[in-house]
């Protein structure tokens, strides 16, 4: 196992490398200045911006501007923010506790219902509640996350006044009051990324349950008396969840992008809304981190998939 993972890591080492050369020549050779603000403030004289310029290398070959980005990362420095005036690692590290807090319980109420739901679907093909399930799952996946979201608002907070509508970080409560706070208003936007990765996987869990319980060694286990229980859990389900093990692996950065929406709707103060507003203001320092965190949650999730092949599969082997 630790040769496996050594040799995996290596092999990430390029693939990360050429990820952010080509993110950092995208970003170097967009339409944008980020000191577009100062040019437009006539009390900035010009020497003042060109001097800003000089002093953060924004005049130099792209190329030598990325060796020299490279370097500083390695040594722990990810740049620096001009839009808010403090060190990207920061903002990020500011950022990351509330968008893992949401996107990681989104992601276990989505495996919680999708689980069960798609493997009772699958054990009852074509029954009502196969029928049920299907019509929810393509009902959830159709919809957009704003749409549920603003959905939501208006139902529970605007109508009936239950739940508050914007996610504050800086609750003012303390104790008890704190947690009963932060839970209330993490609801509704926990509520919007979970069914929605839900439906997703339902779907997925359903047809996976379906093509391992038609094969001989279930039948054969049945045949030996196996109780139905024990032949579900132990032979059906461990080998269905493999293809399902791949579909959230490669999911997980894709929801991590796609939580920028619910952010955006909830105001919660995640990675997320940190890319839009460095987007907007041409924050280039902090867009080539934010998208390079994504790029290495990429490579994380996939080793973090192969690593449970093998714990589902003891046919597959760490060589």
């Amino acid at each position: 196992m630790g040769n496996y993972l050594l040799r995996r890591l290596i092999v990430a080492v390029p693939s990360l490398l050429g990820i952010s050369l080509i993110l950092f020549v995208l970003l170097a050779l967009a339409p944008g200045d980020p000191f577009g603000e100062l040019a437009t403030n006539q009390n900035v004289p010009p020497e003042v911006r060109e001097a800003l310029r000089v002093k953060f290398g924004m005049n130099d070959p792209i190329l030598l501007r990325y060796v020299r980005w490279l370097i500083a990362m390695m040594h722990g420095d990810w740049g620096f923010s001009f839009a808010s005036r403090v060190n990207v690692d920061t903002l990020i590290l500011q950022r990351i506790p509330t968008t893992l807090y949401v996107v990681g319980t989104a992601q276990i109420l989505a495996l919680a219902v999708a689980l069960p739901v798609g493997m009772l679907a699958a054990r009852r093909p074509y029954s009502i509640f196969d029928q049920i399930a299907n019509t929810f799952a393509f009902i959830g996946f159709s919809l957009p996350t704003f749409v549920t979201g603003l959905l939501l608002i208006l139902i529970f907070s605007v109508n009936l006044g239950w739940l508050p509508f914007v996610y504050r970080a800086d609750l003012q409560a303390t104790g008890w009051q704190w947690w009963w706070e932060s839970i209330k208003q993490a609801i509704m936007p926990i509520t919007v990324l979970g069914l929605y990765q839900a439906a997703s996987y339902t779907r997925y869990v359903r047809s996976a349950v379906l093509d391992v319980i038609k094969l001989d060694y279930v039948t054969t286990a049945r045949a030996k008396g196996l109780d139905e229980r024990k032949v579900i859990v132990k032979h059906v389900v461990r080998n269905a969840l493999i293809p399902v093990v791949t579909l959230v692996a490669l999911q997980m950065p894709t929801v991590f992008g796609g939580a920028i929406v619910t952010e955006q709707i909830f105001r919660i103060p995640g990675i997320g809304s940190l890319l839009i507003s460095a987007i907007l203001a041409n924050d280039t320092p902090v867009i080539m981190a934010v998208t390079f965190v994504f790029a290495c949650l990429v490579v994380l999730f996939n080793l973090i998939a192969d690593i449970l092949y093998g714990w589902l599969d003891p046919r597959i082997s760490f060589r």
